[in-house]
């Protein structure tokens, strides 16, 4: 199947993005009637048949729609660092998308190796693997952001909150404290791994240190598993 997004829906009418459209008319040589699928990335999926085309535009009427498409149970945050090969990051949007996530926020750590990222072209990778997986809710990416400043504009409350670190100390399995049904953020750190002040600060914002496991990560592997481990809880 293959499937577009368009957030431009008026009545029972979608005009379809011109990069969506000419992906559709051009390159998959869709034609006037032929039945198409979509979603709009705030989980509404729809179904109908292409109306009008053009070389830069696809219409298509709306025949069926569901919203709420697969909606989770939980909101899974992570807060990563890129990596210094921003392909290992790419490969890391790409899976955490197609497992499950809600928001992605790229960390700016004192170990960093990365200092920027060009966040319209990892929007892209987002967007193509929420669609590729059959998605119809699309990851909210942030901008880069300093370690210090997330900390600092995190909001208030009682959800579950986790920084997964190297260093010696006492630490559980994420496994372990990780519950079903409920909102998660997930610190993951750059590979030279948080440093102690970074970790610090973190336990005062109530972050707790868990482990993902015996083994050591490279940093995307480690945001993928804390991403599988969050959905399979709440399987």
């Amino acid at each position: 199947m293959n499937l577009f997004f368009c957030q431009n829906i008026e009545n029972d009418l979608a005009f379809l993005p011109e990069t969506e459209a000419r992906h559709c008319v051009q390159v998959l040589r869709k034609q006037i009637g032929d039945a198409v699928s979509l979603v709009d990335g705030k989980g509404g999926f729809y179904e109908g048949v292409i109306e009008e085309t053009g070389k830069k535009k696809c219409v298509v009427k709306i025949q069926k729609q569901t919203q709420n498409f697969y909606k989770r149970n939980h909101f899974l945050h992570i807060a990563i660092a890129p990596t210094k090969n921003i392909d290992r990051f790419e490969w890391f949007l790409e899976k955490a998308t197609e497992i499950g996530i809600d928001e992605i926020t790229p960390l700016y750590c004192e170990h960093s190796e990365r200092k920027n990222i060009r966040l319209d072209r990892l929007e892209k990778i987002v967007l193509s693997a929420m669609k590729q997986s059959l998605k119809a809710y699309l990851p909210k990416l942030n901008e880069l952001t300093k370690f210090s400043n997330f900390m600092a504009t995190l909001e208030k409350n009682n959800d579950p909150k986790f920084v997964a670190h190297c260093q010696i100390g006492e630490k559980t399995h994420l496994k372990n404290n990780a519950l079903k049904d409920q909102n998660v953020t997930i610190l993951i750190g750059p590979e030279g791994d948080f440093s102690p002040s970074e970790i610090q600060l973190a336990n005062q914002h109530d972050f707790g240190s868990i482990t993902l496991g015996s083994s050591r990560l490279r940093t995307e592997t480690a945001g993928v598993v804390a991403c599988h481990i969050v959905n399979l809880l709440n399987d």
